[in-house]
């Protein structure tokens, strides 16, 4: 085998490498050699093929064979020869005609093109100085929360006196058949059905119609499904409903006590206030540590500045400009992107794209230098816990996990960058900051000129 650098700028790489038609023969001749002895095939005794029948029968197929692998086992050569880390999937184009090279008339010839990893000295991370914005929540929301869940956990209970009349916030049961140019469709129909006027349960225009219904009164209620209605057959179709009222029940607010916390399978008040209590301090902590590597990924970005793979870059941005042109479709670009040109779009999404290539491998060569692995178990953790995501669907999905290496990749990704983040978190010095309510809870911009 033969090996030739033919160009090395910047992170690129091309090598040219050529495998004689002779090395070929003598791998098929030795796969051959192997699978002989194995084969049944009429005519001959077990294992008693001759070698020269196999090769007239099977030669082609076992030359493809022998190529295939060949091209794998040279081009990880030129890699471990060379000592290069590849930055994505190196790209290889044979230079010879194939036909020849299957049939054993020519010499296998082909160039190697890779990127590199470019090649930096990361920050010393125990000299990074941090600042991490910590809030503790205060008794007034915690007293918010338990009113909020009290009246989430409302009752309704029936309407009485002599005039029972609807109002908005009321629930009411009824029976409905839903006709479209006089037609019933299908799922249009109900009995006994609950529906709190006011809560946007069913389509548009609805539950407005049925504010001062009466019990035992019929109406009729019009409306037209949405133009993006999910069920596309009823889309931006005309519908009449005949509404039977059975019952109109005003809610019944719960107060805030140990009958609720009893309701919700805790033993008091006191049980229920320790429990919102913890969750919202939850919800900041997560918020701090957001908030906190926010800061930590700035501060790498500031101080790394090397060459990116162009590569990289290149799929980074296509992942980013894809969501950007179906948000356009969708009439759904942020505020501040609604009026810029495709031109000014790109320039500032590309300099988002090389800021998330330059902090990957600034995590990776941190993470690499100190040893960082996701192991087994904790791969197969995630995949249990995104599984079981999907419900009765769990067992295929992680099935799925099982026998896909690039979904396993996609899943250990976010996990090795959460290990080296929590390493750095433990050797910088960090230090906690007190913030109000509003500002642990406020949304990091992207920094000037990003």
């Amino acid at each position: 085998m033969q090996i030739v650098e033919k160009s090395g700028e910047g992170l690129s790489r091309v090598y040219g490498v050529t495998v004689p038609a002779k090395e070929l023969a003598e791998r098929v001749d030795k796969r051959i050699a192997e699978i002989a002895p194995q084969m049944n095939l009429k005519g001959f005794r077990p294992g008693k093929v001759p070698a020269a029948h196999v090769r007239r029968v099977h030669g082609k197929a076992i030359m493809a064979e022998v190529i295939e692998q060949t091209l794998n086992e040279t081009s990880q050569k030129v890699l471990d020869d060379n000592k290069l880390r590849p930055a994505t999937q190196p790209d290889l184009q044979p230079s010879s005609d194939m036909d020849k090279v299957l049939a054993g008339g020519a010499d296998l010839a082909y160039e190697l093109s890779v990127e590199v990893m470019p090649d930096f000295e990361p920050i010393d991370i125990a000299k990074l100085k941090l600042t991490k914005p910590v809030y503790e929540p205060a008794d007034a929301e915690v007293d918010e929360a338990l009113a909020d869940l009290a009246k989430q956990a409302r009752t309704y209970a029936p309407r009485t006196g002599k005039t029972v009349k609807a109002k908005d916030g009321d629930q009411i049961v009824m029976d409905f058949v839903g006709r479209i140019d006089g037609e019933a469709f299908e799922g249009g129909s109900a009995e006994g059905a609950e529906l709190v006027l006011g809560s946007g349960q069913f389509i548009p225009g609805f539950e407005e119609q049925l504010v001062g219904a009466k019990p035992g009164e019929a109406k009729t209620v019009k409306v037209t499904f949405p133009e993006g209605y999910q069920a596309a057959h009823l889309a931006g179709k005309e519908a009449e409903f005949e509404v039977t009222v059975k019952e109109v029940r005003a809610p019944v607010d719960s107060a805030p006590d140990d009958e609720l916390a009893k309701r919700l399978g805790l033993s008091d008040l006191a049980a229920l206030r320790e429990v919102l209590t913890k969750n919202l301090g939850d919800q900041y902590a997560r918020n701090s540590r957001f908030k906190l590597k926010r800061a930590l990924l700035d501060e790498l970005d500031t101080k790394h500045d090397f060459p990116l793979p162009p590569r990289m870059v290149e799929a980074e941005f296509g992942g980013i400009w894809q969501q950007v042109e179906q948000d356009k479709q969708k009439g759904e670009l942020p505020e501040e992107d609604a009026g810029k040109s495709d031109k000014e779009l790109k320039a500032e999404y590309r300099k988002i794209a090389e800021r998330r290539v330059r902090l990957g491998l600034v995590l990776a060569e941190i993470g690499r230098r100190n040893n960082v692995q996701v192991t087994d178990q904790e791969l197969r953790q995630e995949m249990q816990r995104q599984a079981m995501q999907y419900g009765a669907q769990a067992q295929q999905i992680f099935e799925m996990f099982q026998n896909n290496p690039q979904a396993q990749a996609q899943l250990r990704a976010p996990l090795y960058e959460d290990k080296v983040v929590e390493l750095i978190f433990g050797k910088a010095k960090v230090t906690d900051k007190k913030v109000t309510k509003e500002e642990i809870t406020a949304e990091d911009d992207l920094p000037e000129g990003y």
